[in-house]
């Protein structure tokens, strides 16, 4: 199952890793940075508790476990009427139904530029046009999406509201932003302003905690110095190569290394 939405630092990369496969766990499935949601999408779980601090994105997610329908529906009707001078006046548009909201974030963030989500001071989305005028996909089935969510608690919180919850049979994936730029990846300039250093050092404490309690934590994160000191002694780490896809031209994305960490 590929995730809905395109989100920057979206993992859709780490499912398709031949290395990579998850610890065993027999309870939760808990992931406090959810964005894409690939990892989750990739392992359906039986129960799970998913979390964003982003109280837009969390709202698609209720709204398409809930009311996929209507959701459909209305990004239909947004596909007959896709044009440039039709983009700018959606995105400048107000919805107040929750169907209509998840799907003018759909819509926005499928035909924007780079798929990226992005807002001003105002907290208003401003990513101009891009290229792409596919709304809905042949492939995608909404109902299966929400049957997916349906066993999942989904909620806007702070990361260290969602991991403090996970305990013993409990899995958590956490995967921050990153707040240290890596081998110049350039991911670093969507995300400073909403996840400082202090925030990565709480969020190595929660970890800890929750493996205290008998939860086991995968962890992604910037392969930096940095990050390895602030997990040195801490959990098995090893280092995964991808390809950039975070610049905008793609002559300046290049092969970059992620920090992968198990805690057991």
């Amino acid at each position: 199952m590929k995730p809905f939405i395109k989100w920057a630092g979206g993992k859709r990369w780490l499912t398709a890793e031949p290395t990579f496969e998850f610890p065993d766990f027999s309870g939760r499935y808990i992931e406090p940075f959810l964005g894409g949601g690939a990892v989750f999408f990739h392992t359906k779980p039986a129960e799970a508790i998913l979390s964003d601090v982003n109280p837009r994105l969390i709202e698609v997610y209720q709204t398409i476990r809930d009311d996929w329908q209507r959701v459909l529906k209305e990004l239909r009707r947004l596909q007959r009427l896709h044009c440039k001078a039709f983009y700018y006046e959606e995105r400048g548009r107000k919805r107040t139904t929750p169907h209509t909201r998840t799907a003018q974030f759909l819509y926005l963030n499928r035909t924007c530029f780079n798929g990226l989500y992005r807002e001003n001071l105002k907290g208003e989305f401003n990513v101009p046009i891009g290229t792409k005028d596919k709304i809905i996909f042949e492939d995608e089935d909404f109902g299966e999406i929400s049957r997916i969510l349906s066993v999942a608690e989904i909620r806007a919180a702070d990361f260290s509201e969602t991991i403090s919850e996970a305990t013993d049979g409990d899995l958590v994936f956490a995967d921050p932003p990153y707040t240290t730029a890596h081998n110049m990846n350039g991911f670093v300039k969507y995300n400073q302003n909403i996840f400082s250093w202090e925030d990565q050092v709480r969020l190595r404490e929660v970890v800890l905690q929750a493996v205290d309690r008998g939860a086991r934590v995968v962890l992604t994160n910037a392969d930096h110095e940095s990050i390895r000191q602030l997990y040195d002694l801490h959990g098995t780490y090893r280092p995964i190569g991808r390809a950039s896809v975070m610049a905008g031209k793609s002559a300046f994305r290049a092969n970059t290394t992620e920090a992968l960490y198990v805690f057991e």
